[in-house]
């Protein structure tokens, strides 16, 4: 009787716990989208990966759940963006096997965006071949390259080279092409724009014939149609690329241009 008892019982234990991989790949854990990407683009099929932000949730203010909690304990690998990006999983981070700090191994200069210059995402690439031990993102690599190219042949000839952001998102895409990012609010996206800096932008925006305001399509959107609307220009929707977009990272990238060349007049 007591072996049946202690049998059911290790049977019960195996069925409550679903952390880990059965199939025996090895699991990476990416604290947001961008990171998923790279982790799926470098392990391919054998590696499993786990995007901890859900769709539609803030990366920034992101508060990981205790089944995430464990799910980064379990991980062979967990990436994340350190400099206080997403400090819960920042905190959490630690508790992994291996965990991978992306920005410390880049200059980010205090801003923390670096995905948005597809240079970056190529030294990452590199860095998150090292902690997983795979390599299958030759043809990222390339199609990261052909984009960096295309960005800067298209940018290249663009009659205005400012961009007004509702946050400081943007510095790093905006120094590789040069171009000038004039922000509403700094790195922080939920900081309440100040009605000094308001009345600055309006002044700059018809000083220098910028067409379109940028937004990032959530909750910035009431602060820049006001200062578009105070401008007499449009907004228009430039994503920072942090939740999960239609035809991944690239495809993303290529709407932002897409959306930047017409603002700018290329």
């Amino acid at each position: 009787m007591r072996r049946i008892v202690l049998a059911v019982l290790v049977v019960f234990a195996a069925c409550g716990d679903n952390r880990g991989n059965d199939d025996g790949r090895p699991t990476v854990v990416a604290s947001f989208f961008p990171l998923a990407e790279l982790a799926r683009a470098v392990g391919g099929a054998d590696v499993v990966v786990h995007d901890l932000t859900p769709p539609g949730v803030e990366s920034h203010d992101y508060e990981p759940s205790t089944r995430d909690i464990d799910r980064i304990e379990d991980a062979d690998v967990v990436l994340y963006l350190g400099g206080g990006f997403q400090p819960a999983i920042e905190r959490t981070a630690g508790r992994a096997q291996k965990a991978v700090d992306l920005l410390a191994s880049a200059r980010a200069d205090g801003d923390p965006h670096l995905w948005l210059d597809p240079t970056a995402m190529v030294a990452w690439v590199d860095v998150v071949a090292r902690a997983v031990g795979v390599d299958h993102a030759g043809d990222f690599r390339r199609a990261l390259r052909d984009l960096d190219d295309e960005y800067r042949r298209r940018l290249a000839p663009c009659r205005s080279r400012v961009i007004v952001t509702t946050h400081d998102a943007f510095g790093h895409l905006a120094r590789r092409y040069n171009l000038e990012q004039q922000p509403l609010t700094g790195i922080t996206p939920d900081a309440e724009p100040d009605p000094k800096r308001l009345a600055e932008l309006a002044d700059l925006v018809r000083a220098r014939g910028v067409t379109t305001v940028f937004t990032e399509g959530t909750d910035d959107a009431k602060a820049a149609e006001a200062l578009a609307r105070e401008a007499g220009v449009r907004t228009a929707v430039l994503s920072t690329l942090e939740q999960p977009v239609d035809g991944g990272y690239i495809a993303g990238m290529r709407r932002n241009l897409d959306t930047l060349t017409q603002a700018l007049q290329c």
